[in-house]
């Protein structure tokens, strides 16, 4: 079973749907010891940092989460909840980030080398991942759903598992140890999202390796 954490900052009912259409069990969790029974966790996220940190740490959930994780529990963060993972955020500065990934967040150019570009990073965007079990089964370059201004870019380059390019690189998803992060929508991105979370899925019941 995967605990999908209400915290006030999430997009719910469409992470919910995405494990729904895999025929995983999913619930979004609102009381610590949901966590406990679940097999894996997903931190979704919508908004800004600086309000979507005091929800999390307002509420009740963090410090089982905490806990949960260093137990070696699978997290998956998607989108704000992958940039929550990081140290901080220019969206929230002076704001504190959960601190399980080293990096920072920052604002995506709007002038490039390549020219003006619009923000937020708005629709479909290839990836370029690593060799992952997460990204077993897809295409090399697959195609996946971005919305977001801001983007992580991780102290060590071994925590990037797949990156994506608007403008400058940055990391469409990360990795340390159980923890993993998705700057993109997997349950937006269609047959894509769909094996990305069956393989996550079966990371959690087979372990993360």
């Amino acid at each position: 079973m995967i605990a999908i954490l209400d915290y006030g900052a999430g997009n719910l009912r469409s992470v919910e749907q995405g494990f729904a259409r895999i025929g995983l069990p999913a619930i979004v969790a609102r009381r610590p010891e949901e966590l406990q029974q679940a097999n894996g966790l997903v931190l979704p996220g919508v908004g800004a940092f600086a309000d979507a940190m005091a929800a999390l740490r307002g509420g009740d959930l963090l410090p089982e989460m905490l806990r949960e994780v260093e137990n070696g529990k699978p997290l998956l963060g998607i989108c704000l909840g992958m940039q929550a993972l990081f140290d901080s955020s220019e969206e929230g500065v002076g704001v504190s980030g959960l601190g399980l990934i080293p990096g920072t967040v920052r604002l995506l150019p709007h002038q490039t080398a390549e020219g003006t570009q619009k923000i937020p990073h708005m629709g479909w965007n290839t990836i370029t991942p690593k060799q992952s079990p997460l990204f077993d089964r897809l295409p090399e370059e697959p195609y996946v759903y971005f919305v977001h201004s801001y983007a992580c870019f991780p102290n060590d380059p071994a925590d990037v598992l797949a990156t994506a390019h608007y403008g400058v690189d940055f990391a469409a998803a990360v990795r340390r140890d159980n923890i993993i992060g998705m700057q993109f929508h997997p349950e937006k991105s269609g047959q894509v999202g769909r094996v990305l979370l069956e393989n996550f899925a079966a990371m959690v019941e087979g372990g993360t390796r």
